[in-house]
């Protein structure tokens, strides 16, 4: 979920509320008062109603009655804090009920899917997981993986999801969750949303991997507090995703966000999307092994572990990554110089890079960037969402719907 959006037809107050205005009728701004409370509750945690009243611009009656309506139906629960402060009747919190109004988020990767139920205020319930062969999965027999673990999960936890959310590192079209290609699954054209929609009897949101790991971030990790942010990773593929204003930059039909395809070294290697030279030719999983004298295909855990290992000696870091660390700085340059972000968050494989070549990294980047040089507060940041970035992410675009139509 992304702050700050506004409401077709209404004046939005802070926090998403909105007061009528011409032509806007009451349910309408009930239901828009609603789904704002939902979200505050859903991205901060519990508050008092006087809390919610504040921060919503809300008075108090209208708060009363939609903490009643919530907690009617299970949505929401008041209960006394914990901790309590001074004298007198303390205030009763209001608390989202995780279980209430769950989704299914999934995380369709080039060697591992994982499947979530996750619960209002962003738990995780309860999680499922497999591993591929790297671009051995098809859409078929990913659906059908996917439509199981959706039954193993109710059947452990007894709710079922009212929405899915997917994330797929590909060009997702978000209108109806087509796959126009997805190099590194081998996947073209794939009606990706529709055929798990039908599998799962659910509305099915579908979006590109980068771009939820960017909103992950936004709405649960290091990029809470940052309005422009970039968020770039690195796995067996190259993605990016951006926030602006505190929204996310979805483009034309949502295909936005594929920095790992913007060309560095066009004398390079063959890229999967047909280009030469990529940045994720030079900064993937792949260029991260030749990087550190691993073999290709070196399995995921031995490269973090020789990642870590190197974290204790910042000079030995910089002199075996240092290849690595310069094609990194030419993207991460170019991304400054054309976006402006104020935060870039490094995730996947790059969020356990040596801190001794984050540092140098960042150091670069401020020097060789206009941008990055008339601003002097850019930000390099690595994920604290470790490898669940774009399962969150998914999560959350789920959410962001379910709370539009409460």
């Amino acid at each position: 979920m992304t702050r700050g959006r506004s409401h077709p037809a209404s004046d939005t107050k802070e926090g998403g509320a909105v007061t009528p205005t011409a032509g806007t009728r009451p349910d309408e701004v009930r239901r828009h008062n609603r789904a704002a409370l939902l979200r505050r509750l859903h991205l901060d945690g519990p508050a008092t109603r006087a809390e919610l009243a504040a921060e919503l611009g809300l008075n108090r009656s209208t708060i009363k009655a939609l903490v009643d309506e919530l907690s009617a139906v299970g949505v929401v629960s008041e209960e006394v804090p914990t901790h309590r402060h001074g004298a007198g009747r303390p205030s009763l919190l209001v608390l989202p009920q995780a279980e209430a109004v769950p989704v299914l988020a999934v995380d369709v990767g080039v060697e591992q899917v994982s499947v979530a139920l996750a619960g209002v205020g962003g738990r995780l319930l309860g999680v499922r997981g497999w591993t591929l062969r790297r671009g051995q999965g098809s859409p078929e027999e990913a659906v059908e993986e996917i439509a199981r673990a959706r039954v193993d999960l109710v059947d452990e936890l007894g709710c079922e999801p009212t929405r899915a959310g997917v994330s797929v590192p590909g060009v997702v079209r978000r209108s109806d969750g087509l796959v126009h290609e997805a190099p590194n699954l081998h996947w073209t054209g794939v009606p990706f949303g529709a055929m798990l929609g039908e599998a799962l009897s659910l509305p099915v949101d579908v979006g590109n991997d980068a771009d939820l790991g960017a909103l992950a971030e936004h709405t649960r990790g290091v990029a809470r507090t940052s309005q422009d942010v970039v968020f770039l990773s690195a796995d067996v593929g190259v993605g990016g995703g951006v926030i602006l204003g505190g929204v996310s930059l979805r483009g034309s039909g949502g295909y936005v966000g594929e920095l790992g395809h913007m060309v560095v070294n066009p004398t390079g290697r063959q890229c999967y999307c047909g280009c030469r030279g990529c940045l994720e030719t030079e900064i993937g999983e792949d260029a991260l092994c030749r990087a550190l004298n691993l073999a290709a295909g070196t399995p995921r855990p031995v490269i973090v572990a020789e990642l870590r290992s190197l974290a204790a000696d910042g000079e030995l870091a910089l002199h075996r990554l240092s290849g690595f660390a310069e094609w990194l700085t030419l993207g991460l340059t170019n991304v400054l110089n054309l976006l402006a972000p104020e935060l870039v968050v490094l995730g996947g494989l790059l969020a356990v890079l040596p801190p001794a070549v984050v540092s140098s990294v960042t150091t670069e980047v401020r020097r060789r960037s206009l941008v990055g040089r008339a601003a002097g507060s850019v930000r390099l940041a690595t994920s604290a969402l470790a490898g669940d970035a774009a399962l969150v992410g998914a999560a959350e675009l789920a959410f962001e719907r379910v709370f539009a139509v409460s």
